[in-house]
């Protein structure tokens, strides 16, 4: 008898910080659909990306591979046709499709894999291959246009745009994906591909910057919990997180958010409150989305036989050590959260699953739920074995990595040349984080005793002998991925 695969649906956002959560403390965000989620999940305690700004993270995801063998260690890099996805491995039998952010080049071009495609970015040009894919009308465009709304022109950027637009929640991003992935699994099982199970990537932009949308009202900002880090600056710490600190703090903007058209006063603890609750706001927006269309795989009768898999491309400081966005080893950025329902494993109850993984685990462990073959040159390994309980996380090492960026302007010519410093870390099995860098001040942080990585272990001396240690854990890791960063002496 053959054996039936399941469908799957993998569900990103961008930009959303772990803490927004019910399953990962947050008792006060209203996310309805992602708290029912998790509690008939394997909600993962920690899962790290591993570079966290949007093109390496989101490639990592996709492929199972760092970015040494993506070739994507920045953003707008289109990724190389021969590098393949999970579209490209999954088994054929699958009917795949890809809607929302694409972020790897050719934004509008059904590629890798991937049968069906909807894309949501008319921008992009700077990722394409070819110059007749710069001006392909997006059908997120065309649906913005079916409400008399004038879409952002082809060069701009809709994270530069949205804010002025004053968009409804059906009109926004969130919005037209949540219905588009709504009519494609309520309609599949009428459609000519019917008898194939289905792979649906649904990549939602937000919560991603300009931190404004149609629910900025929904928090009051004097009313939501900030943690101990909120507004500190990182005084022990690396020179670049001072830097961007000091940025932030003395009222200074990334342009994208200048043109956004919604500006926060960064320089006083009431304009960071407002402009973290307009962020977590549009958590919410998305979860709306999210709600949409699990009732949809519910109405089809097709939610029995389906793997829903829940995550980030990164996360966002939102105002901790007094910083913005991404682009950094703290938690905040780095640490994301992670749904795997798995039907058929976890009987609709919620599983905490204890200790740390990298996204690069994620697309061995699809592989395998699908009946699919796992390469053998993936960096990531399957997860199943955990799911199954026939192995722990208890030493599980995991590691991070920046390796630059010279896409943009991020404020000063100080900042911009700190941001071209690479980094290595680990996340080591008993929560201790070692950041190394060879042109600035190191870190090591116990996130067993400091899990807001306030105190900067690493000039003592009583830790000389823990830092050689997970040093090298970090050079063996880089001899079998094929880094090569210069550490430096430790």
């Amino acid at each position: 008898m053959k054996k039936i695969k399941p469908n799957i649906l993998f569900i990103l956002t961008d930009q959303q910080r772990r803490d927004s959560m019910k399953a990962y403390g947050n008792n006060w965000i209203n996310t309805p659909n992602l708290n029912n989620l998790s509690e008939k999940s394997f909600v993962f305690e920690n899962t790290y990306v591993t570079q966290p700004v949007c093109t390496p993270a989101r490639a990592s995801i996709m492929t199972g591979l760092y970015p040494q063998k993506t070739g994507l260690h920045r953003n707008n890099i289109p990724l190389d046709k021969n590098i393949q996805t999970i579209g490209d491995l999954i088994n054929e039998d699958y009917y795949n499709v890809h809607m929302g952010k694409w972020h790897l080049g050719d934004d509008m071009i059904a590629q890798h894999g991937f049968d069906k495609w909807v894309g949501v970015e008319n921008s992009g040009g700077v990722r394409s291959t070819k110059k007749e894919y710069r001006y392909v009308e997006s059908p997120y465009n065309k649906w913005l246009k079916s409400f008399d709304i004038t879409p952002p022109e082809a060069e701009k950027t809709y994270e530069s745009w949205v804010g002025e637009a004053n968009l409804t929640e059906e009109q926004t991003q969130a919005g037209f994906l949540g219905h588009e992935a709504s009519e494609f699994i309520s309609n599949y099982p009428k459609s000519t591909y019917h008898e194939k199970p289905w792979m649906l990537f649904v990549n939602f932009f937000e919560p991603h910057p300009p931190y404004t949308g149609p629910l900025n009202g929904l928090y009051d900002p004097d009313k939501i919990d900030v943690g101990p880090a909120f507004r500190m600056k990182p005084e022990n710490g690396s020179l670049i997180n001072k830097l961007r600190s000091d940025f932030y703090m003395s009222g200074g903007v990334n342009p994208l958010g200048a043109e956004g058209g919604d500006i926060h006063d960064t320089t006083t603890e009431e304009g960071f409150r407002k402009l973290r609750a307009q962020y977590f706001a549009n958590v919410t927006l998305v979860d709306n989305q999210i709600g949409k269309i699990l009732k949809a795989l519910d109405e089809s009768f097709q939610s029995q036989n389906t793997i829903i898999i829940f995550t980030s491309e990164h996360g966002e400081m939102a105002g901790d050590h007094g910083m913005l966005e991404k682009r950094s080893l703290y938690e905040e950025s780095s640490n994301v959260p992670l749904l795997m329902h798995v039907p058929n494993m976890n009987n609709n109850q919620k599983t905490n699953i204890k200790g740390s993984i990298s996204q690069v685990d994620l697309v061995p462990t699809i592989l395998e739920l699908s009946n699919s073959e796992v390469p053998e040159n993936l960096h990531g390994k399957s997860l199943v074995p955990i799911l199954n309980g026939d192995a722990n996380l208890q030493n599980n090492d995991v590691f991070i990595q920046w390796n630059g960026m010279n896409d943009r302007n991020l404020g000063t010519p100080e900042i911009n040349r700190m941001i071209s410093v690479p980094w290595r870390g680990v996340v080591t099995g008993d929560r201790w984080k070692l950041n190394l860098s060879p042109g600035d001040q190191c870190e090591l942080y116990n996130l067993n005793t400091d899990p807001y990585e306030i105190n900067n272990l690493y000039n003592l001396p009583e830790q000389k002998n823990r830092i050689r240690d997970m040093s090298a854990r970090i050079r063996i890791w880089q001899d079998l991925i094929e880094d090569d960063m210069i550490l430096p002496p430790v």
